[in-house]
């Protein structure tokens, strides 16, 4: 048998279009004049930035691939430039290195592998599924409360599950069941609408409880770095709940209003759950050891300050060594390693070193005070400053496919501008309600991958989940603007 030849990896006609775009976009930047304040370093970064949001948002290569670019660009770019405290002298790439590594040291990295892992052993020990089944079975048998139990799910996962795409891949096997059972079409109003829901539905509550997606994380992560404080889980839950709650009812409300379904109740759902739960036996020993320890890690994330002094991270970590030791644990090495994105941990802590190297070279500082000097914003109040930022962030959105990756380049930025705003601003409060609008992703499948988790089940196009998405951003906007003149100023975020 003849192998087949492979194509070169850059064969000519093959090399992706954004990758030449940011590349031309980092050469044309550096070979402009560095700007007066900003240092070289900072120039360069910059222009680093500039490539790392043009290859994310065009998605020409992934993004393991274009986070070792960027290290590889810090390393040589940032090294061969002059130091900060002494123009004679470079970086030096040793030093650069460290900043390029920045990232890999930091508690919110830990956090984010730490919560992989407790995903990886969900769905190892089938307790994320059972969780799921038996929540849908406390709902009714109309097509409104299978709505609703589909939102209950979204809840209870976002709480045992941190990560965004994994609860999606638990719902839909159980969705998809529930969809077959009416005996409707797979591209009928009621499936749309229900796997809508799914997705739209996940993306509320990654706003609502901060370790239930990456982007939280790393927010929190620049929290501690650039203003040496962070917001504890529970009081992240305090403000972002009311809004999580409200906008569930209005994600459902518009859904049904949008694609009403062509039933108005479910003959065989209930039994589909039931049936899928028997098949599933009793709870085995693994089960009921991960259900103890998630309840006692939930239990130290939302007493966090109030009685006792460990953080998330730490106890986080704590409970996944447990979830790791023999007889006692639930999954072995060897199980999870082929389990855990290691890929994502990567990104993430590429991510966390560009925002750290934005901050140490000065470029954020720079670009904070340009942005304040040419759009006043530092004569604006904060829920007026919000509602600027706010609307900025969810524009640029647009044109990314990952949330981590947008917290990762704006959300420096954002700290820096707001360090550069005179005045009694609450930059803690203020850069967690910025965190909360990194999760907007509701308007194209593209923005965010549990959204293409449910695309791939050919229930609704794009076209459908744009129109409930717009609405859904829109009403989420206002809401926020709502809460930052009413509800959030009242408990001290803003």
């Amino acid at each position: 048998m003849n192998a087949v030849a492979k194509e070169p990896f850059f064969a000519p006609g093959k090399f992706p279009i954004g990758l030449l775009i940011g590349i031309l976009a980092l050469i044309g930047i550096l070979l402009f004049p560095t700007p007066e304040g900003l240092s070289i370093a900072g120039h360069r970064i910059l222009a680093i930035l500039v490539f790392a949001v043009i290859v994310w948002v065009s998605e020409a290569v992934s993004y393991e691939a274009s986070s070792i670019m960027i290290l590889g660009l810090m390393v040589f770019l940032v090294g061969t430039a002059p130091s900060l405290t002494d123009p004679v002298k470079l970086w030096g790439t040793s030093a650069s290195m460290n900043l390029a590594l920045t990232g890999f040291g930091n508690s919110a990295l830990a956090l984010v592998t730490a919560a992989l892992f407790l995903a990886a052993c969900m769905t190892f020990t089938g307790l994320d599924k059972r969780i799921a089944l038996n929540t849908m079975n406390l709902v009714g048998t109309s097509t409104k409360s299978i709505f609703i139990g589909t939102v209950l799910v979204t809840i209870v996962l976002s709480l045992v599950v941190p990560s965004a795409t994994a609860r999606g891949a638990a719902m839909l096997p159980i969705v998809l069941g529930i969809i077959a059972s009416f005996g409707v079409a797979k591209r009928s109003n009621l499936a749309a609408g229900l796997m809508i829901v799914v997705a739209q539905g996940i993306s509320v509550w990654n706003i609502g409880i901060q370790t239930a997606a990456a982007q939280n994380l790393l927010t929190v992560g620049f929290m501690e770095k650039m203003l040496g404080q962070r917001v504890a889980w529970l009081d992240w839950l305090i403000a972002a709940l009311p809004w999580s709650v409200i906008m569930s009812v209005v994600l459902i409300a518009v859904v049904l209003k949008l694609l009403p379904p062509e039933v108005d109740g479910l003959q065989g759902g209930k039994a589909t759950v039931h049936q899928q739960i028997a098949e599933l036996g009793p709870m085995s020993s693994a089960q009921k050891r991960l259900l103890l320890v998630t309840l006692g890690l939930i239990g130290f994330w939302a007493t966090e300050g109030k009685l006792h002094t460990y953080n998330t991270t730490a106890t986080t970590t704590v409970a996944l060594a447990i979830l790791l030791m023999p007889k006692l644990g639930v999954i072995s090495w060897k199980d999870i390693q082929s389990r855990v994105p290691w890929g994502t941990v990567i990104v993430f802590g590429v991510g966390i070193s560009l925002g750290t190297a934005i901050l140490q070279t000065e470029a954020g500082q720079w670009l904070g005070s340009q942005i304040v000097e040419k759009t006043g914003i530092d004569g604006f109040g904060s829920v007026m400053i919000f509602a600027v930022l706010a609307a900025f962030l969810i524009i640029i959105h647009l044109g990314f496919a990952s949330a981590t990756a947008l917290s990762s380049s704006m959300i420096p930025i954002m700290i820096t501008l707001l360090q550069n705003i005179p005045g009694d601003i609450n930059r803690l409060g203020m850069t967690m309600v910025l965190g909360f609008v990194v999760s907007y992703g509701f308007i194209l499948p593209v923005n965010a991958p549990q959204n293409m988790v449910c695309l791939g089940t050919e229930t609704f196009d794009a076209k459908q989940f744009a129109r409930v998405g717009i609405i859904i951003t829109i009403i989420g906007y206002l809401l926020m603007l709502l809460f930052a003149a009413t509800y959030w100023k009242w408990i001290g975020v803003l």
